[in-house]
């Protein structure tokens, strides 16, 4: 019986920047050997496969998407080139694989089929707004997108600014860049004038900003967060 492959679990940029800018070379050497992909978009998987390995043979390579249309049952026969004894990557629009990402899946059934899962080291903008924010790195929550209806949502941002505090833990959220605004507008009118807010964006590219200031101060300056792929993090 031949030697499952590997599927290693390869970071991507936040942004336009140069790869090797932000991921390790172990990166641009797993992207040489491995032609078999599950990618969230072929086209910007394509590109930056060019952009890190450019001498690469693009007829060469092999993907299988996976985004919010590809059917749970589809999943595992994603996984077969591992099977079959070869390596497959993972990649995800930005960032890391499996974190706020549909690839985690995949990864599921990877370690159900006994394929070895290896993780690169790359950059993922939860963790690095996490890092730079001063706020509880100890004991944080990452909560995905909050409700799209106004109630909804602010009661939402007043659960979790409670929860802040009995817990004394970190609150992270993310939301659609062209709402980054009006998300932030949300917060300065749903949470308390002492409560921390972090807003972290553009990470790691050359337009980067991250600032943690209490509600009040923010109120004297907000700053222009639209289209800007942003973290929120509060802490009560």
């Amino acid at each position: 019986m031949n030697e499952k492959g590997r599927l290693f679990l390869i970071p991507v940029t936040l942004g336009e920047i140069s790869p090797l800018e932000v991921l390790p070379l172990s990166v641009k050497k797993v992207v040489g050997m491995v032609d078999h992909y599950i990618v969230e978009n072929e086209k910007t998987a394509r590109k930056f496969i060019k952009n890190i390995c450019p001498a690469k043979a693009q007829p060469s390579l092999h993907f299988s998407t996976i985004n919010k249309f590809t059917e749970p049952s589809e999943l595992p026969a994603f996984l077969q080139a591992c099977l079959e004894g070869k390596n497959m990557g993972l990649m995800s629009e930005a960032g890391v694989p499996g974190i706020a990402d549909p690839g985690a899946d995949v990864i599921a059934i990877a370690h159900e089929k006994g394929i070895r899962v290896q993780p690169l080291v790359g950059p993922s903008s939860i963790l690095m707004a996490m890092m730079s924010s001063g706020l509880n790195g100890q004991n944080f929550a990452f909560n995905g997108y909050l409700p799209i209806d106004k109630q909804d949502r602010r009661k939402k941002i007043k659960d979790l600014e409670s929860l802040s505090i009995k817990q004394q833990q970190s609150q992270s959220f993310i939301e659609t860049p062209y709402r980054n605004n009006k998300m932030l507008e949300e917060l300065l009118l749903s949470l308390s004038n002492n409560t921390k807010i972090c807003v972290a964006c553009d990470i790691s590219l050359p337009t980067e900003f991250i600032k943690t200031l209490t509600v009040d101060l923010w109120k004297k300056q907000i700053p222009e967060l639209h289209k800007r792929p942003a973290i929120f993090i509060i802490q009560g």
